[in-house]
C-alpha cells in the first residue's frame, strides 16, 4: 500500500489552493470549483469543498476543525522560504527553528487554521533520512 494523498475539506477551495500555491511555489490543478490538487513528487495535497463530503459520507468531515495533524513540506531552504513569505503570510506559529530530531522547521497556519510545517533537514542524520526526496 502507498500513501498518495491527503485531502483537506474547506468552505473555500480557491482560497486554500491559492495559499498552498504560494507557500510551495507550485501550481494546483483546479478540476472544478469544488476540487483542486497540488501534486509534489512524493504526495498530492487535495483540497475538496464541503459540497463534496456527501459523496463520501454525509457529515463525515468538517472544515477548519483540525487541531491534531500537521501538513509537512520538505523544503530545500526553509530560511529562504521564510524570507520570501514573511511579509505575505500573517499566520506564523514560529520562525525557522532547529528541532531536536534534526530538521529546521517553520510553522504557520493555513487560512482554515491547519498547522503547516515547512522543514529542511539540518543534521547529518536528518539529511540522510530525507536523501531519497532531495535527489
Amino acid at each position: 500500500m502507498n500513501f498518495v494523498s491527503i485531502r483537506i475539506i474547506t468552505d473555500d477551495v480557491a482560497r486554500l489552493a491559492d495559499f498552498y500555491e504560494l507557500i510551495t511555489d507550485g501550481t494546483a490543478v483546479r478540476t472544478a470549483d469544488v476540487f483542486a490538487e497540488l501534486t509534489t513528487p512524493s504526495v498530492t495535497l487535495a483540497i475538496g469543498s464541503t459540497r463534496t463530503v456527501p459523496a463520501f459520507a454525509p457529515g463525515a468531515a468538517e472544515p477548519a476543525q483540525n487541531r491534531s495533524a500537521i501538513i509537512e513540506f520538505l523544503s530545500p531552504d526553509v530560511d529562504a522560504d521564510y524570507a520570501r513569505l514573511r511579509d505575505v503570510i500573517d499566520s506564523w506559529v514560529n520562525e525557522p527553528t532547529l528541532m531536536p530530531w534534526g530538521n529546521r522547521s517553520l510553522l504557520l497556519r493555513d487560512p482554515d487554521g491547519n498547522l503547516v510545517n515547512l522543514f529542511t533537514p539540518a543534521t547529518p542524520e536528518a539529511i540522510a533520512k530525507f536523501a531519497l526526496f532531495t535527489e
